[in-house]
């Protein structure tokens, strides 16, 4: 355990021990999942799908919502009326368009949250600093547990593509928790690029983790000896120092060849989950 994990923890029973009441633990329940093209192409049936995948997660980060016509930004709003048929309230964001070079790159994020246990405070944003540097700036919620006294922040991103070279715009992510003033920053999102990848060790020097390694997230478009899952690219990367991970997977809708072609239509991306506790932060 890093030193300053260590002091955090034995601040905390201090706490505790002094105040005499229990300290509850903020645990929650983060997904990331790239839907690929969620606009008027996804039915009511393949949304009710996607809400039963979604419906026991607290705060999900969709990339690729459209942005060339409203219907991007409506089936994320029907998304949610299926999510609330479920017996409970949920609430959601959708971004503007990014600021891409063309319309064909541009899209719109979505932040959506179970209201009864997350608070959002203000209004997510996208990042225009970052508009010039980025094919699609990042989309940034701030989230806080009922209860809790301090928030989390949500950074969903979608980078460019490999061939582009998608570290150029993911470096620019370190600077999050020091300009957000807390480590208590969750990166969500399809980095195009996996966890091994030399960029990311600047974020690991500093105690940031991938939530899952070696797991394909993407779907071929034909099975290859029974194998229909590609490239690791999704992934949630959390701060260890502040953040205590209980489990971490890909969700695999998929289950066989035979349903890959229709999987496909749901999406060619799998989610990513993390269930995780939050360490309170000490002055």
């Amino acid at each position: 355990m890093k030193t300053k994990t260590r002091v955090r923890l034995i601040l905390t029973l201090l706490l505790i021990a002094v105040s005499g009441q229990l300290l509850l633990a903020e645990k929650i329940l983060l997904l990331t999942w790239n839907i690929s093209n969620l606009g008027g192409s996804k039915d009511d049936a393949e949304l009710a799908f996607m809400a039963n995948i979604l419906q026991d997660y607290d705060v999900i980060a969709l990339q690729e919502v459209v942005a060339r016509d409203p219907r991007g930004a409506q089936a994320v709003g029907r998304l949610a009326d299926e999510l609330n048929r479920r017996g409970t309230r949920w609430d959601y964001r959708v971004s503007d368009p990014t600021r891409s070079p063309s319309a064909q790159m541009s899209e719109r994020y979505a932040f959506l949250w179970k209201s009864a246990k997350i608070d959002l405070l203000g209004r997510p944003f996208l990042d225009s600093a970052l508009a010039e540097d980025c094919i699609r700036e990042p989309y940034i919620g701030n989230f806080r547990c009922r209860g809790a006294t301090q928030s989390f922040f949500v950074v969903n991103f979608h980078s460019r593509v490999f061939s582009e070279h998608p570290e150029l715009e993911i470096t620019l992510l370190r600077k999050y928790q020091a300009q957000l003033g807390t480590e208590r920053v969750f990166i969500n999102g399809d980095f195009n690029l996996d966890e091994e990848h030399p960029v990311w060790e600047d974020f690991y020097a500093v105690g940031y983790l991938p939530a899952i390694a070696a797991s394909p997230t993407t779907l071929k478009r034909k099975c290859n000896a029974g194998n229909y899952l590609n490239h690791a690219i999704d992934n949630i990367y959390y701060d260890r120092d502040v953040v205590t991970r209980i489990s971490a997977g890909r969700i695999d809708f998929v289950g066989s060849c035979a349903l890959l072609e229709q999987a496909r239509l749901i999406s060619d991306h799998l989610p990513v989950y993390l269930v995780c506790e939050l360490v309170v932060e000490q002055d």
